[in-house]
């Protein structure tokens, strides 16, 4: 039977008596040189050939067949993956059940025996060794994206007692100061002023925890407690920009800011051109601007403004400059819809007071928490946000959308 033809059985069994032959050459060859070297006799050169071609013949057997065989084991003909055989398949591929029942009255009886495949598996079956496999876990645990707050470090920062803010906001001024002649009566001006009252808001939101796991992962109280505080400060920047003063809510900023007005036309006038005109309206109410706030897609159109041979007018790609333009910071959020911009006097304009500064507690108060294991972590602040000058801000459209 050609090798080929032959099952892994088979040709091990044939590898086996092709060995046992050369091998027993070897050592009749051994056996006569011992016999020699006990009579005092000195080897012949014939001999020393004999055992040297008889070794080398053995040697070659051996690599062939190794080779032969585990291209038996890793293939099938025709250049196939051998594929996992069923315990009946083996058993009716094995050589002694095959010599067996190629008799004409098979009588008395074969031991056949097979080993399971071990396998990855993890389910009750032979072979399945998948739970002894060690599972790798990167340490920590992997947080969400989180946007940068910053519009409130471009205000004033301020601390208040009790629940209302007031301030006294001078709303008009008339001024007749002017050149008095010798003996002549001097003009009179006029001043006014108006109490203005707004009061503090709390931003808050809570979870439920077990005491359980947070005692068994320590790093899960600092991502509640950071989390938490995020979502405060994610609230807290849309309501200083957005909010509209009613009910709970702040006033803020962009509701009371004046509306953009041009003091003049520019040609052919960009989204840059915009805001210098909106820098120069807050120069002439008397509050020289000191930041812009835009939506993250405005300022990449900005960035991305080129002159008429391809090159950047404000973007520098190499460059890591923080985002400026006309010499201000700008301060991009998503707080602001697309194609808004907000420019001001935010120093002098405006100032946020903390009544209660952020915080994170946790309580275990009520009694469903205390029979079930459980804990409430609350994150709260409360803030006021005082708008002295609504004349110092700027608000408007970029003319990207039409």
């Amino acid at each position: 039977m050609d090798d080929n033809e032959m099952t892994p059985e088979q040709l091990a069994k044939a590898v086996k008596e092709s060995i046992a032959k050369d091998l027993g050459a070897v050592k009749e060859i051994a056996e006569k040189a011992l016999a020699e070297a006990k009579a005092g006799k000195d080897l012949t050169g014939d001999l020393k050939e004999k055992a040297d071609d008889a070794l080398l013949k053995l040697n070659q057997t051996l690599d062939a067949r190794i080779v032969e065989l585990e291209q038996k084991a890793a293939k099938r003909p025709g250049g196939e993956p051998a594929k996992t055989k069923s315990i009946g398949e083996q058993f009716v591929e094995d050589v002694k059940v095959r010599d067996f029942l190629s008799h004409a009255n098979p009588r008395g009886r074969i031991d056949f025996s097979t080993k399971a495949t071990l396998t990855s598996v993890t389910t009750d079956t032979a072979g399945a060794v998948g739970d002894a496999v060690n599972q790798t876990r990167l340490p920590g645990i992997l947080p969400l994206a989180q946007r940068r707050m910053t519009v409130r470090d471009l205000l004033s920062q301020g601390q208040m007692d009790g629940n209302t803010l007031e301030y006294v906001k001078e709303t008009g001024f008339t001024n007749n100061a002017g050149m008095v002649a010798e003996g002549a009566a001097k003009p009179s001006s006029d001043i006014k002023f108006d109490l203005v009252a707004t009061s503090a808001r709390v931003i808050a939101h809570w979870m439920k925890a077990s005491r359980i796991v947070l005692s068994d992962i320590a790093q899960l109280r600092s991502i509640i407690d950071q989390r938490l505080l995020y979502g405060l400060a994610y609230k807290e920047e849309e309501q200083l920009l957005n909010g509209d003063g009613t009910g709970q809510n702040l006033l803020g900023i962009i509701p009371q800011a004046t509306a953009y007005s041009a003091a003049f036309t520019p040609s052919a006038a960009t989204a840059i051109d915009t805001m210098r005109l909106a820098m120069l309206q807050a120069a002439l109410a008397e509050y020289p601007a000191t930041g812009h706030v835009m939506h993250p897609t405005d300022w990449a159109r900005i960035e991305l403004t080129k002159d008429s041979q391809g090159r950047y007018i404000i973007g520098v790609p190499q460059g890591t400059v923080a985002p400026t333009l006309w010499g201000l910071p700008v301060v991009t959020t998503q707080s602001i819809a697309v194609d808004k911009f907000l420019t001001g006097a935010f120093k002098l304009g405006a100032q946020i007071f903390d009544r209660w500064a952020a915080r994170v507690e946790v309580a275990t108060e009520n009694e469903d928490d205390f029979i079930k294991n459980l804990v409430t972590v609350l994150a709260e602040e409360r803030v006021a946000l005082a708008v002295y000058r609504p004349e110092a801000f700027i608000y408007g459209d970029l003319g990207f959308v039409v």
